[in-house]
């Protein structure tokens, strides 16, 4: 348990699933079971077994000890079990002597599948540090644990081995062969029932749903129905108008490098700076393709009976989505957990795919693509969870050779500050903890939502110009250009100060937010007693 104690101070702040607490002599029995309920659920969706709420420590790591007895310990486990649906508590709690004081480590068991925990009827998370309510797209994740049933290994009575693609079979024993090389030579004596069993694409010589989705004949697709394989490959211009298009079927174990053919992966030509880039790269690196549409045929919900969409702009854009919540938590949660996931929708057909070297499982794809952007200085890849889909959208150019370039080359920015960097060049809304790292690595600046750049990174990027128009000017400022303007005019409309200062505030906000600040300042002027209004005339105070 030290050993434990240990691990847990060592992190850079608490988290989802850690919490320490001060608590002296006692803790607030309410506060407690929302943290009991909120770590218990996190856990959960982390696919971790536990998290920790650890007494006698403050929130900065201090270590102050605490006298919390324990008749006061069973007090709190009583009481949390009663509290508790599913009736839980904790798993155990146990005194640990560090610098001479006693603090003591409470394991918190995760939610049962299915189940997330309630306290007093209300459903706790954590967004980072912070506790709130456990959002609706988290309760949705953790119920639908118990729904979800592998739709992939389901067996098809009516269907054979003959409504397979002989084709698409020779295939399959191609690429099984250099998945598996220490057989390879085996397979040729294997007939094709003996090869589909081993490689777990049918079960005891009967057709699945994941067997006709990879090497079924087109005409056998009615056998999922209403599930389809359909892949749609469209093609749009810049303005967003369809110039091609094409559908894809059954077996997909071929269609996929036929997909790929479609996708017209130009050279993308870098300027000239020394010899820091070379001439030119691939729009779009091929792994990058291979892994977002393999993920896609994997991870679709096949019993919403959509199609898989790959949409290809002219613009420099790829857009793979496919129907199915993201099963992970978060992206971020799965780069950093650069780990296999616990559960998968369709576990038989990611198996399959594994065994035929189209996917791999060790849980790094998604971070490889992440990677792969940011060296060749483009965009993060930029994902959608919303609305019963994933989509993910990979950009295939520089949108600022300079900036992305110096940025990449920050020694102390590691790939999460990136891709938190990457949000905000995106306008995407920070979280709370996100907005913390950023802003103690003096990485950002600004006001909750309109962040911009720091002076920091404009200055290690060339970006002072964009730095100083999205800071603006600040309130004195404002104020300064208003007694002047009144001085020098004797008396002037707020339309025609904002005609002034619009221009000079900052860019990260909108017009209205720009006519609120000039508002406020005009107001704070006349409260100071400097100035008053007469009709829509603001003039100095006699």
């Amino acid at each position: 348990m030290k050993k434990i104690l240990d691990n847990l101070l060592a992190l850079s702040t608490e988290n989802e699933v850690v919490e320490f607490k001060e608590a002296k002599t006692q803790f607030d029995r309410d506060r407690l079971g929302q943290y009991f309920s909120a770590i218990s659920n996190e856990a959960n969706l982390k696919g971790i077994a536990s998290g920790w709420l650890v007494f006698g420590i403050k929130d900065d790591k201090t270590v102050v000890g605490t006298t919390i007895s324990d008749a006061q310990l069973n007090d709190y486990k009583n009481e949390i079990a009663q509290r508790t649906s599913p009736r839980l508590t904790f798993d155990e709690t146990t005194r640990v002597e560090i610098a001479g004081k006693i603090v003591i480590l409470c394991r918190v068991p995760a939610a049962p599948q299915g189940q997330p925990v309630s306290w007093k009827g209300h459903y706790y998370g954590r967004d980072g540090e912070s506790l709130g309510a456990l959002n609706q797209r988290e309760s949705d994740l953790i119920r639908n644990q118990r729904t979800i049933s592998d739709w992939s290994a389901q067996i098809i009575p009516e269907a054979t081995i003959d409504d397979l693609a002989p084709e698409a079979i020779l295939k399959a024993k191609e690429q099984f062969r250099l998945k598996n090389s220490g057989i390879a030579h085996e397979v040729e004596s294997w007939t094709d029932e003996v090869f589909l069993n081993k490689a777990k694409i049918t079960i005891q010589g009967k057709v699945t749903n994941a067997a006709i989705v990879l090497l079924g004949k087109s005409e056998s697709q009615h056998f999922i129905n209403p599930a389809t394989t359909i892949i749609s490959w469209i093609l749009k211009d810049r303005d967003n108008i369809e110039r091609d298009y094409q559908h894809f079927s059954c077996p997909l174990i071929l269609n996929v490098d036929i997909v790929y053919t479609k996708i017209r992966n130009l050279k993308y030509r870098y300027l000239q700076e020394g010899t820091l880039f070379p001439d030119e790269v691939d729009q779009y690196d091929p792994y990058i393709i291979r892994e977002a549409l393999n993920n896609c045929i994997a991870h679709q919900d096949y019993t919403l009976g959509g199609r898989i969409n790959i949409v290809e702009k002219e613009s420099g854009e790829l857009i793979f989505s496919n129907l199915g919540s993201f099963i992970p938590s978060s992206i971020e949660a799965v780069i950093e957990a650069d780990a296999p996931e616990l559960k998968y929708r369709n576990h038989f057909l990611a198996h399959a795919m594994v065994g035929l070297n189209m996917i791999d499982t060790i849980g790094s794809g998604i971070k490889r693509m992440f990677v792969i952007q940011k060296n060749k200085f483009f965009p993060l890849p930029d994902y959608d969870l919303s609305d019963q889909k994933v989509s993910v959208r990979i950009t295939g150019k520089v949108v600022d050779t300079n900036y992305a370039r110096r940025l990449a080359e920050m020694p102390d920015l590691s790939l999460h500050d990136i891709m938190l960097l990457d949000k905000v060049s995106k306008q995407r809304v920070l979280t709370d903890e996100e907005i913390s790292r950023l802003k103690s690595k003096n990485l950002i600046e600004g006001r909750k939502p309109n962040f911009h750049i720091s002076a920091n990174v404009a200055k290690n990027t060339n970006q002072k110009g964009t730095y100083i128009k999205l800071k603006g000017i600040d309130n004195d400022y404002i104020k300064k250009i208003i007694l002047d303007s009144i001085k020098e005019l004797g008396e002037i409309k707020r339309s025609e100060l904002e005609n002034v200062l619009i221009p000079k505030i900052s860019e990260g906000l909108d017009i209205s937010q720009k006519k609120d600040k000039i508002k406020n300042c005009l107001q704070s002027l006349r409260n100071e007693g400097v100035i008053v209004s007469s009709g829509k005339m603001w003039r100095i105070k006699s």
